[in-house]
């Protein structure tokens, strides 16, 4: 399938399948896109697109939930393959070896192209005239502290030497109409470039990017190793090159479908305070924190620009669709890296990643033979404890066999009811937890520590005590099935 190469051939690709709303009526900025955004995740409704926004003065417009679960229920997924160049219709682990495939793919360089040959420089806004409030920036939630515009968008930096462009997500605060501040963390990839910056003394230069080929925020927000090139990746991911162009003030590249472009450098110190904003875990947050500022130099933008918005909070949203979608990749990758038999990996979107699900398939005894699945699970465990940044976004594991769907919510939770003993069968490890996960206590938040379970959920083998399902496909013979469904409509 070919590659939708921006915004507006990604709306294109939505209206055709019935997944995109548009909001004709005049809607504000202030809370209320928002409103209507989160309003539209919880119902599973179309991407609602704004087109009159009432502070708006250059004529853009709002996408809300660019890459949130469709409101086909053939297809939920829909929003999200399409962003990474496959069929609408694509199930959840087609979707995740498309990106497992993709990491020991050959990276393909993106391609420059001339500024009279760029959409995104349609508008030039330098200096004093490139300026946030000639958009309309929108407040997310009531409780944040102030107008958010980087919910969806990209940050392009490069380390000091060059050798290393990370494209990645990072939610920003308009702090006024040229300065901006946001979450800035080591060992996010985005906080260890402007640390590097940092440690020279030296602003990091910047660039702000919205909208563009919609594969571009997906893979900002999903966690690549140290080192790569989010934009050699999507290349690998898409079959063919992005293109992109030189920025107006500072030395980087970005991509020439984008919609807008802000320019700028990012202050050495944490000079203002962030937050607070509503979390992926689905509570408000009162927290905030000293982050660094990013001065405006530049803005360019194409006439009509529209300006993606997630309205984050409880699930299921992008952070859920995207990020969790991501960290199963990585998983999955390191799990088949290891040497073990496994089918999929998936974090259900409800559970607002804070679950994990591995499926194995019915082979895996004859793959490691001798061991038993006590062993198996902890395998799986080491390798997960010992990946790194995955297993600080896993505090519960399940592995289970491969007869259930983990994408489907009620296969699921059939299976985690019937098949998890309910105080054995598991093992754990302590290490490393993020203070949003909302599971852990206060004190394991602060101290950013606390334990990781994985649960062995694996049906004993045949003739050792393992039951048969008694669901359609599999409690009535083949002929019976087949004469039922050929005559399902009479």
């Amino acid at each position: 399938m070919a590659h939708l190469v921006d915004t507006r051939q990604y709306l294109d690709a939505l209206a055709a399948i019935g997944d995109l709303k548009t909001v004709d009526r005049p809607v504000s900025a202030d809370l209320e896109a928002a409103a209507h955004t989160r309003r539209s995740y919880e119902l599973r409704a179309p991407a609602p697109l704004f087109t009159r926004v009432v502070e708006d003065r250059i004529g853009m417009r709002l996408l809300g939930a660019p890459a949130g679960v469709s409101s086909r229920p053939d297809m939920p997924l829909a929003r999200l393959a399409l962003s990474v160049g496959l069929s609408p219709d694509a199930d959840a682990a087609s979707l995740v070896d498309h990106l497992v495939r993709t990491r020991d793919a050959a990276p393909v360089p993106p391609k420059e192209v001339a500024r009279r040959h760029a959409p995104c420089k349609q508008h030039v806004l330098l200096g004093p005239e490139a300026r946030l409030d000639r958009f309309a920036i929108p407040r997310i939630h009531e409780q944040d502290g102030g107008r958010y515009l980087n919910t969806w968008g990209v940050i392009v930096a490069k380390t000091p030497d060059g050798a290393w462009t990370n494209w990645s997500i990072t939610r920003i605060m308009m702090l006024d109409a040229q300065r901006m501040t946001g979450l800035v963390m080591p060992p996010q990839h985005l906080g260890l470039v402007w640390q590097a910056w940092a440690e020279r003394g030296e602003p990091m230069p910047y660039a702000l990017v919205q909208g563009g080929a919609p594969a571009i925020p997906v893979v900002g927000g999903i966690p690549l190793p140290r080192g790569v090139d989010e934009v050699g990746y999507i290349g690998a991911l898409l079959g063919e090159p992005v293109e992109v162009v030189r920025c107006e003030t500072v030395d980087l590249e970005v991509p020439a479908h984008a919609e807008v472009v802000v320019e700028g450098h990012l202050s050495v110190g944490r000079d203002s305070v962030e937050g607070p904003f509503g979390e992926y875990a689905g509570y408000a947050s009162t927290h905030t924190s000293p982050q660094p500022v990013f001065s405006v130099s530049a803005i360019t933008h194409r006439s009509a620009p529209i300006w993606p918005l997630v309205a984050e909070g409880r699930p299921p949203d992008e952070y859920h669709t995207v990020t969790g979608t991501g960290r199963a990749a990585n998983v999955l990758y390191a799990l088949r890296a290891a040497g073990l038999p496994i089918t999929t990996v998936w974090m259900p979107f409800a559970a607002a990643m804070h679950w994990t699900v591995v499926t194995v398939p019915d082979t895996w005894r004859a793959v490691l033979p001798g061991v038993d699945s006590a062993e198996f699970v902890r395998r799986i465990g080491e390798v997960i404890h010992n990946s790194g940044g995955p297993s600080a976004m896993m505090p519960a594991t399940f592995v289970l066999d491969d007869d259930v769907d983990p994408s489907n919510e009620a296969d699921l939770t059939w299976a985690l009811a019937t098949r998890l003993h309910p105080r054995e069968r598991r093992a754990s490890w302590d290490g490393v937890v993020l203070p949003f996960m909302a599971c852990y206590s206060t004190e394991e938040r602060a101290a950013m520590r606390g334990p990781s379970v994985v649960h062995d959920g694996l049906l004993p083998a045949w003739g050792e005590g393992r039951l048969q399902h008694s669901s359609f496909a599999q409690a009535y013979p083949a002929d019976v099935r087949r004469s039922v469904v050929d005559h399902w409509d009479d």
